[in-house]
């Protein structure tokens, strides 16, 4: 995933890089450009998103350490996103944004949550930093204020790798 992030990247700064300055032409661009980053940065917070559910499903008893964390990356898919969703709850645990079934049994191309707790903290930690460096990565070619809103939702995310890998009350 990062290096597909990194190739978006490059490819951004690239039609930034080689778009003629300031006619309409080079607004649309921009416009374009924007809409896509937004777009793929959405996709990839629902993902993570669908990854906190599935673990939550296969370990409930890590619920109560997961939500908060969970919560965070729903905000973080409603601010990347285009138009503000209308007010209302954000996706159950029980459903996948898509409104798909529970997400306990993997989907094609979803990863598998490992059995044990601490392995499912740890490969939840890995997505958020992997995430975390791809937006990190992506900066270069974003306009100005989605700029600052990934670098924002990136530091969230080293947070969160964070927090997933430290031991709280250790008595997992």
């Amino acid at each position: 995933m990062l290096a597909g992030a990194a190739a978006a990247a490059a490819g951004s700064a690239l039609v930034t890089g080689c778009s003629g300055g300031g006619g309409p032409a080079a607004s649309d661009d921009a416009i374009s450009l924007e809409r896509r980053m937004r777009e793929g940065a959405v996709r990839d917070s629902g993902r993570l998103l669908e990854r906190y559910d599935a673990t939550t499903a296969v370990h409930p008893d890590l619920a109560e350490r997961l939500t908060p964390l969970r919560e965070a990356v729903a905000a973080h898919v409603r601010a990347l996103a285009l138009t503000t969703p209308k007010p209302g709850p954000t996706p159950s645990r029980t459903a996948s944004p898509s409104g798909s079934p529970s997400p306990s049994a993997p989907a094609a191309g979803r990863a598998e949550v490992p059995a044990k707790p601490t392995e499912a903290l740890s490969a939840l930690a890995d997505a958020e930093r992997s995430l975390s460096e791809a937006r990190t990565i992506a900066l270069a070619g974003a306009p100005g204020e989605l700029a600052r809103l990934l670098a924002s939702v990136a530091a969230c995310g080293a947070v969160h790798a964070y927090l997933l890998t430290s031991n709280p009350g250790a008595s997992s």
